[in-house]
C-alpha cells in the first residue's frame, strides 16, 4: 500500500477475472462450491468483476471481508452474496456437501473438520467434468489428478514454485527460499 504506483496496481488488480474457463479447463484461486457448474462460476465470479471494475467498487471492498454467509443460496443478494463467491473463489478449502464453507481450517485433508471434505472432493461436484486448476493451499500441496491440478506447492514457505504445461501436463518446479514476513510499521501492525 505503501508503492508509488499503488492506484495503477490497484487498478490492474480490480480489473481481474476470479475464473477463466477455456477447453475443459477452468482455473480459479482457491475453490467452487458443489452447487455450481462452470458456467455458473464465470456468472457469478462475473457478477463481482463488474463491481471491483466500477468507480464504485470502494462500498463492496469495504463490505468484502467476513465469514458470513457461510453457504451459497442463490438467493443471496447484495454484499452478501458477493462476498459468498468471493470466499468461496478465494478463501475455501473445505465445504460439506450443502456448500457449507469452512474458512478457518489451514491444514491438509489430514486435518478435515468433521462434516466436511476438501472442496474437489466433494460428491457430485457440478464442475466435475471439468479439470479445476487451483492454488491458494499451501498444505494439500501439488496435486494432480484427474479433474483437478492444485499448483500452490508453498514456494512463499520455502517450498517450490510448480507450473504444469497443459497441453502433456509436464510439471515444472523450481524451488524456493522462505520468505520473511514483511515488517510493517509499528503503526500498522496488529
Amino acid at each position: 500500500m505503501e508503492a508509488p504506483d499503488r492506484t495503477e496496481l490497484l487498478d490492474w488488480l480490480r480489473s481481474r477475472r476470479l475464473a477463466y474457463l477455456k477447453d475443459g479447463y477452468l482455473l480459479v484461486h482457491a475453490g467452487l462450491l458443489p452447487q455450481w457448474s462452470g458456467a455458473d462460476a464465470l456468472r457469478l465470479a462475473g457478477e463481482v468483476e463488474a463491481v471491483l471494475a466500477s468507480p464504485d467498487f470502494g462500498w463492496f471492498v469495504s463490505r468484502m471481508y467476513g465469514d458470513h454467509p457461510d453457504r451459497w443460496d442463490d438467493a443471496l443478494e447484495g454484499a452478501g452474496r458477493l462476498r459468498a463467491i468471493v470466499n468461496a473463489m478465494t478463501r475455501m478449502r473445505f465445504c460439506n456437501q450443502q456448500g457449507l464453507m469452512e474458512l478457518h481450517e489451514k491444514g491438509g485433508p489430514e486435518r478435515t473438520p468433521e462434516g466436511f471434505l476438501p472442496w474437489f472432493d466433494v460428491p457430485a461436484r457440478r464442475t466435475s467434468g471439468l479439470t479445476v486448476i487451483c492454488g491458494h493451499w499451501s498444505t494439500l500441496g501439488f496435486v494432480q489428478r484427474p479433474g483437478l491440478i492444485a499448483l500452490d506447492s508453498g514456494c512463499v514457505w520455502g517450498g517450490c514454485l510448480t507450473a504444469v504445461r497443459l497441453e502433456d501436463r509436464k510439471v515444472f518446479q523450481v524451488s524456493c527460499e522462505p520468505q520473511a514476513a514483511p515488517t510493517l510499521p509499528k503503526s500498522r501492525s496488529r
